[in-house]
C-alpha cells in the first residue's frame, strides 16, 4: 500500500493550492535557495544521431527535485522543505507547447503552512514546466547530496540515483548537451544517470532509466 497521503485542507486553502498565488510585498518573500536534480527519459548529453533517435520517440518525461536550503515565501521559511515532481507531456519536453501534466510529493517533514507555500512557489516560478498540476502529496522522501553524486528517494513513487560525468565532459563539450533544464540552474552541470525509476501514478505509465548521460543538477534560486 502506499505510504503517501493528500494533504488535508479546508475548501479555501484547496482552492490556494489550485490557484497561482502571488505575494503580496516583497516583505514576505526571501530569495528561495537550494539543490535541483533533474533526470529525463532521453539523454541531454549525446551525440547528434543519438539526439536525432530519441527527440520524436522519447524524451515525454522528467522526474525533478528541489532541497530548499534558505529563504522564505509568503513569510513561510522553507530551509528544509524537499520536493519531487514527475511531468510528462505528449511530445518531448523541448517542445514547450506540447501539453504536459504533473504530480507533486512534497516531503513529510514539511508542515502544513510549508507545504502549502512550497506548493505555491512552485506553481507561481515553474508552472510552465509542470504544466496542469494533477495530484498533490505529502509522504517521505530524502534528497542527500554527497561529493557530486546525488541520492533523491520517494518511497512507492520514484527514486533517482546520478553521479557527475567524468572530467566535466557537458562543459567542454557543451555542443553535445541537447537540452536545457527544466528549472534555471546555477552551476549546471549534465549528470550520469546511474538509474532512475518512476514506480507510476497519475501522470504517466512506469518507467526506468540507467545508464546514460539524461540528467541535470545544479543550485537554484527564486
Amino acid at each position: 500500500m502506499r505510504r503517501f497521503w493528500f494533504v488535508a485542507m479546508s475548501l479555501g486553502v484547496l482552492s490556494s493550492l489550485t490557484g497561482m498565488v502571488v505575494p503580496n510585498s516583497r516583505a514576505e518573500t526571501e530569495a528561495v535557495k537550494g539543490e535541483y536534480v533533474e533526470v529525463r527519459t532521453a539523454s541531454v548529453f549525446a551525440g547528434a544521431c543519438h539526439y536525432n533517435g530519441e527527440l520524436t520517440t522519447t524524451g515525454r518525461d522528467a522526474l525533478m527535485a528541489w532541497n530548499v536550503k534558505s529563504g522564505k515565501w509568503q513569510g513561510v521559511d522553507l530551509a528544509g522543505v524537499r520536493a519531487v515532481a514527475i511531468v510528462s507531456a505528449t511530445e518531448n519536453l523541448a517542445y514547450n507547447n506540447a501539453p504536459r501534466q504533473s504530480e507533486i510529493i512534497i516531503g513529510e517533514n514539511a508542515s502544513d503552512a510549508q507545504t502549502r507555500a512550497m506548493l505555491e512557489a512552485l506553481k507561481s516560478r515553474y508552472l510552465t514546466s509542470l504544466g496542469k498540476i494533477i495530484s498533490v502529496r505529502r509522504g517521505p522522501l530524502s534528497f542527500e547530496h554527497k561529493g557530486k553524486a546525488y541520492t533523491v528517494r520517494a518511497n512507492s513513487f520514484a527514486s533517482i540515483d546520478i553521479e557527475p560525468m567524468p572530467d566535466d565532459l557537458c562543459c567542454k563539450m557543451p555542443q553535445l548537451v541537447w537540452y536545457s533544464p527544466l528549472v534555471p540552474l546555477e552551476n549546471r552541470k549534465v549528470g550520469y544517470t546511474t538509474k532512475a525509476v518512476y514506480e507510476g501514478g497519475d501522470v504517466c505509465d512506469p518507467w526506468q532509466r540507467s545508464g546514460e548521460n539524461s540528467a541535470f543538477y545544479g543550485s537554484f534560486a527564486f
